[in-house]
């Protein structure tokens, strides 16, 4: 679910600005998993623009005060949110740690990173949500320490059905900043694209494990 339209038109709008949100519907991108995707996204580049970073910072913070008053302590997922979730963690003057994929394989084998204590409630901050598989599992690795997970922030979702279902099953409130339908919007109406490059655009997502240019 998003904020609303106005933050994620904005939201669009800065992540196109800086190339953080990438389209090429005609020389697609192969991501990690193997699917061609028309659009490649690295909200990390984010951090390296002040006045952005720190509109993606104050928004994401404003939010989650809306939703959940203060909680105790605003976790990053690794390593993609680590940096905007202590951002925004300072903006709100609160504890900050961060969850790994897996826990060290050597030292103190820590998978959550941070001090935090059984009870407190936290809030996740995520850079992106695809399947959302990853992002869950860091919210089940806090759990397993027993802390109260009121929900996650994202600046930017696909909007994939899959992640909508594995949010649900998993009970977990998602909000973002910004979403696929209306990055494609902002994209046409400041002519990153062109009406039928939104087209193969929005054929993609539909089914992205099985889309192609041909």
């Amino acid at each position: 679910m998003i904020f609303n339209k106005e933050t994620a038109k904005q939201t669009a709008e800065v992540l196109l600005q800086i190339n953080a949100i990438k389209l090429q519907p005609n020389s697609p991108f192969t991501w990690a998993s193997g699917w061609k995707s028309p659009i490649y996204c690295d909200n990390r580049i984010v951090l390296s623009f002040p006045l952005i970073r720190n509109y993606i910072r104050e928004t994401i913070a404003k939010n989650i005060e809306d939703l959940y008053g203060k909680p105790d302590v605003i976790a990053g997922v690794a390593t993609g949110a680590i940096g905007i979730g202590a951002l925004v963690a300072d903006y709100l003057n609160l504890p900050f740690i961060y969850v790994r994929p897996e826990a060290k394989k050597h030292g103190r084998q820590n998978q959550i990173e941070g001090y935090i204590e059984k009870g407190q409630t936290v809030v996740v901050v995520e850079d992106l949500i695809s399947t959302g598989m990853s992002s869950l599992n860091a919210v089940r690795a806090l759990k397993d320490a027993d802390v109260n997970v009121k929900g996650m922030v994202a600046i930017f979702s696909y909007g994939f059905d899959v992640a909508k279902k594995n949010f649900e099953e998993a009970e977990i409130e998602l909000h973002t900043l910004g979403n696929y339908q209306n990055l494609l919007e902002q994209a046409v109406e400041n002519y990153y694209i062109t009406k039928d490059e939104q087209n193969i655009l929005a054929q993609w997502n539909a089914n992205p494990s099985n889309w192609n240019t041909d």
